[in-house]
């Protein structure tokens, strides 16, 4: 059995519909969730990462755990995981917490109990992601309209789909434990770039509004620590060498180039429309 918290979210649901579709028994963890939200023949755990005792359902009978960073108790997450017998961790954190540890000392948090703890444990450290673009939804929608900051610098922003079939290949295969994968797109794009690739996706042109960097920080309070904030705008801004690299941990682990943002926006073009 193979535990997948954030079951609902962007990298999760697809994470579970690949488990699933490989044949793998899947548990499917979010705080809200019902057999609707997953495919047939997955279990679906109401549970709460920040409250580890609530786990204890979801792990039972489980041999492998992907995890969030999520909760303020990784250890009480872990120990539960330890103590149902999980054997391997696939841990979702950021490429941040290697970049800028301070920013991020959250999830670098999180990498260091993992790391430390009694399951074997594989950290999967993402760039920017291309669901990112979904704030965008309803003033293109709308307005046919993009907002965001620094218009014109270029990161590799990665696929949700490849970080989840990155994660269910780890969870599936041995020969991981103690790696730390950095996933990324196949080429760096901007903001203007990613508006445009929407316009495409859509036929209509979608005009793209540059922001000042502290019009997108109030944007960003509404849903993020003052901190994230802040290491979020100087990783669009100001990215270090390491943030603009193409890596090639997806395609070495997948056997295949990882997807374009041209793509992405093509499959999720409905909720743009």
């Amino acid at each position: 059995m193979i535990v997948v918290t954030g079951a609902t979210g962007n990298v999760g649901r697809a994470l579970v519909a690949e488990l699933a579709e490989a044949g793998e028994a899947v548990t499917a963890v979010a705080r809200h969730i019902g057999a609707a939200d997953v495919p047939p023949g997955v279990r679906a755990v109401a549970a709460d990462l920040g409250r580890p005792k609530s786990l204890a359902p979801a792990l039972a009978g489980a041999h492998a755990l992907f995890l969030l960073v999520a909760g303020e108790d990784p250890d009480g997450i872990l120990r539960r995981a330890a103590d149902a017998g999980i054997e391997k961790v696939v841990l979702l954190s950021s490429q941040g917490a290697g970049t800028r540890p301070g920013a991020y000392a959250h999830a670098a948090g999180f990498e260091a109990a993992a790391t430390g703890a009694g399951p074997a444990c594989t950290v999967l450290r993402p760039g920017g992601l291309a669901s990112n673009a979904l704030a965008w939804a309803e003033p293109v929608r709308r307005h046919r309209t993009a907002a965001a900051p620094f218009a014109d610098v270029a990161l590799p922003f990665v696929d949700p789909a490849d970080v989840a079939a990155v994660a269910a290949a780890v969870l599936r295969e041995a020969g991981h434990a103690g790696a730390t994968y950095t996933l990324t797109g196949p080429e760096p794009t901007t903001p203007r770039q990613r508006a445009a690739a929407i316009g495409e996706a859509l036929g209509e042109p979608v005009t793209f509004v540059e922001q000042t960097p502290e019009e997108a920080r109030a944007q960003m309070l509404r849903f993020m620590p003052p901190a994230v904030a802040d290491g979020t705008l100087a990783v669009l801004g100001t990215p270090t060498p390491q943030e603009r690299t193409v890596t090639q941990d997806v395609p070495r682990l997948l056997g295949r180039p990882a997807t374009p943002f041209t793509t992405w926006a093509a499959r999720n073009v409905t909720a743009f429309r």
